[in-house]
C-alpha cells in the first residue's frame, strides 16, 4: 500500500485532478444549490450553506473517496414540506419555525450516523428497482409541478396537488417577463450543445444568461428576483424540541434520513463505476450524517450524494475527499464574497433548472422498458410513484416494500412447491437411485414417497398439506426431509399435520434424512413425537426399506 495514501482514500498524488474536478463540482452546484433553497421555502442561502457543510463533512468523514455531496431533489422535496409544515404551525414566528425545521435536519443526521454505526448499508441494495424507479419518478414530478408557478411568474402552492390545482391560473394569468426569463433558462439547460456543456454547465450558463437578460430586457417587468441574501458565515441553528410535535418530527427525520442513504449509496456506485473502486457504505453513511447534522446545526438544507455532481468531479479529474472538500471551500469563498450579484437572479430562472433536474430524476429508462418489464414490477413503481407524489415518500417505500416482499414471497412459494416430488411408481421422474427405485416398485404402488427439497417457508406450508392430501391411493408414506436445509415453525406444523393426517387414516409414516438443523426445531415442536420407534430413519433408502417390509408384511 502506498505510505501516502491515508483513511478514505485520501492523498495528495493526484491535486491537480482534484483541483479541477472540485473547481468544476462547485460551479455545477452554485445554480442548483440556490435552486433548491429557494425551492425549499428556506431561502437560497440555506442551500448554498447545505452544500458547504454537507459537502464538506461528507468528503472528510465519508467512505466514497470521489462523491461530491449537497442538497438534491429528493431531500429538497422533503424539507419544503417540513418548513412548510413549521412556518404554517408558527405563522406569527417564523423564526421558531425555521428552529424546529433545522432540528429536523439535525435528527435526520443524526439517524444516519446510526445507520452507519448499525451497518445497515448493506440492506440498501435489497430495495428492489421498480420501488427506487417509482418514488425517483415522482419526486421528480413533484419538483416540475412545484416549479410551474415559479416560471409563470407566480408563488409556489405548498404541496404538489395544489400546484397542480394552480396551474390553470396561472396559466391564465402568466407574467411576460418571468415567462420570457423561465422559457430562456429552459432552452439553455435543455438546448446547450453538448460541447460547451462540458467546458461550462448549462445551469451556469442559464444562471448567467437569464440575470442578465432580466437587467437588459426586463429592467421594469414584475419578473420576481431572489432578492438579499446574507453573506458572511451562519449563526448556530441550535436544537429545538416541541414535545407536541416530536412524532412529526422523528417521522420526518427518519424520512429524511432513509432517503438520504438510498441517495448517497446509489450515487457511490455509479462513482465505483467510473473509478474501478468500491465504497465503504457504513463510513459513507456516518459521513453524510456528521454532513447533515452540521448543516442542520448553521442553517443549511440536507443534503447527499449528488450524482451529477459527482461524475463532473469524476471526470474532471477528482480522486479524492480533497475535490468534494474543495468544492465546499469554493462555495464558501462565493458567500463572504459574492452575495449582492446572486440577489439580481430571477426567480423563473431558477425554476426553468430544477424543471430540468425533475425531468433528469424520472426513470425514463425503466418507462420505456414498460412494455417489456413485469407486471408485478410495474404495479410496484406506479403505485410507489402515486403515493409519493400524492402521501409521502416513507408511506410510498413502505407500501413499495411490502408489495415487493409480498411478490417475492409468492415466487418463493411456487418455486418450493414445484421442488416437492411424489412419487408411487418408480417410473416417474425423481430423486431415487436405482436400489430405492427397486424398493418403491415392490411396494406394488402403495408406497407415496413425498420428497421436499431446499428450504421450506411458511408460505408454502399450506401447499404442503393440500399437496398430500390429494393422494388417497397408498397405505405408507415416506416423507423424504433429506435435500431440506431449513424450515420455519410454520412449515413444523404443516409437517405434523402431514404425520397425523396420514395416521389418522390408518397409513404407516416413515420419516428420512432430517438434517440436525430441521430435527432440532421439529423436536422443539414435539412434532416427532408421533413418529413411532423405527419409523425415524436416517436416509431415503434406510426408509424405504422398512416401508417395503412394512407393506410385504401386511399383504402376509
Amino acid at each position: 500500500m502506498n505510505p501516502g495514501r491515508w483513511v478514505n482514500g485520501l492523498h495528495f498524488d493526484n491535486l491537480r485532478g482534484d483541483f479541477y474536478g472540485g473547481l468544476t463540482a462547485a460551479v455545477v452546484a452554485l445554480p442548483l444549490a440556490l435552486a433548491f433553497g429557494v425551492s425549499s421555502g428556506a431561502g437560497p442561502v440555506a442551500g448554498v450553506y447545505g452544500a458547504i457543510f454537507v459537502g464538506l463533512f461528507a468528503a472528510l468523514f465519508g467512505g466514497t473517496p470521489t462523491q461530491v455531496s449537497g442538497p438534491t431533489g429528493p431531500m429538497t422535496v422533503v424539507m419544503a414540506a417540513v418548513f412548510t409544515h413549521f412556518t404554517a404551525l408558527y405563522p406569527d414566528d417564523p423564526g421558531r419555525g425555521a428552529a424546529l425545521a433545522f432540528t429536523v435536519v439535525m435528527m435526520g443526521g443524526a439517524f444516519q450516523v446510526l445507520f452507519g454505526v448499525l451497518r445497515l448499508g448493506r440492506y440498501i441494495a435489497l430495495i428492489p428497482h421498480p420501488v427506487i424507479s417509482g418514488f425517483m419518478s415522482g419526486i421528480g414530478l413533484i419538483i416540475i409541478l412545484l416549479q410551474l408557478g415559479p416560471l409563470l411568474g407566480h408563488e409556489t402552492p405548498s404541496g404538489p396537488l395544489a400546484a397542480a390545482r394552480a396551474v390553470p391560473d396561472f396559466l391564465a394569468d402568466p407574467v411576460p417577463a418571468a415567462v420570457a426569463l423561465g422559457a430562456l433558462s429552459l432552452a439553455v439547460v435543455y438546448l446547450l450543445p453538448s460541447r460547451i456543456n462540458r467546458l461550462v454547465p448549462a445551469p451556469l450558463v442559464a444562471l448567467v444568461v437569464g440575470t442578465l437578460a432580466l437587467q437588459l430586457f426586463f429592467p421594469d417587468g414584475r419578473a420576481a428576483i431572489l432578492g438579499d441574501i446574507p453573506t458572511g458565515l451562519p449563526a448556530p441553528q441550535w436544537p429545538t424540541i416541541e414535545l407536541d410535535q416530536l412524532p412529526y418530527m422523528i417521522k420526518s427525520a427518519l424520512m429524511l434520513a432513509a432517503l438520504g442513504s438510498i441517495d448517497s449509496l446509489l450515487t457511490s456506485l455509479v462513482a465505483d463505476n467510473m473509478t474501478r473502486t468500491h465504497h465503504r457504505p457504513e463510513r459513507e453513511l456516518v459521513g453524510q450524517g456528521i454532513g447533515n447534522t452540521a448543516a442542520g446545526l448553521l442553517g443549511g438544507l440536507p443534503g447527499a450524494g449528488a450524482t451529477m455532481r459527482t461524475v463532473v468531479n469524476v471526470r474532471a479529474g477528482g480522486r479524492t475527499p480533497i475535490s468534494g472538500g474543495l468544492h465546499a471551500l469554493v462555495l464558501l469563498a462565493v458567500v463572504l464574497g459574492a452575495g449582492g450579484m446572486a440577489s439580481y437572479i430571477p426567480h423563473a430562472v431558477l425554476a426553468g433548472i430544477l424543471i430540468k433536474v425533475g425531468t433528469d430524476i424520472i426513470d425514463w429508462d425503466y418507462l420505456r422498458r414498460l412494455h417489456r418489464a413485469p407486471f408485478a414490477g410495474v404495479v410496484m413503481m406506479f403505485t410507489v410513484l402515486v403515493l409519493t407524489v400524492f402521501v409521502d415518500l416513507i408511506t410510498a417505500v413502505g407500501i413499495g416494500m411490502i408489495m415487493a416482499a409480498l411478490v417475492f414471497m409468492k415466487r418463493m412459494t411456487d418455486l418450493q412447491l414445484e421442488s416437492i416430488t411424489a412419487i408411487t411408481d418408480p417410473d416417474e421422474e425423481g430423486p431415487l437411485t436405482e436400489e430405492e427405485a427397486r424398493l418403491l416398485g415392490a411396494g406394488g404402488g402403495r408406497i407415496l414417497l413425498f420428497h421436499l427439497s431446499g428450504p421450506m417457508s411458511f408460505g408454502a406450508a399450506k401447499g404442503m398439506v393440500r399437496r398430500l392430501a390429494g393422494f388417497d391411493e397408498y397405505d405408507t408414506l415416506v416423507l423424504d426431509l433429506t435435500d431440506v436445509p431449513t424450515i420455519d415453525f410454520t412449515t413444523a406444523r404443516a409437517i405434523d399435520d402431514m404425520i397425523s393426517d396420514a395416521q389418522g387414516s390408518g397409513r404407516a409414516v416413515f420419516v428420512a434424512g432430517i438434517q440436525p438443523r430441521v430435527r432440532q426445531l421439529l423436536e422443539n415442536q414435539d412434532v416427532l413425537q408421533a413418529v413411532p420407534a423405527g419409523h425415524d430413519a436416517g436416509t431415503r433408502l434406510e426408509a424405504l426399506r422398512r416401508a417395503a417390509y412394512g407393506v410385504r408384511a401386511n399383504e402376509q
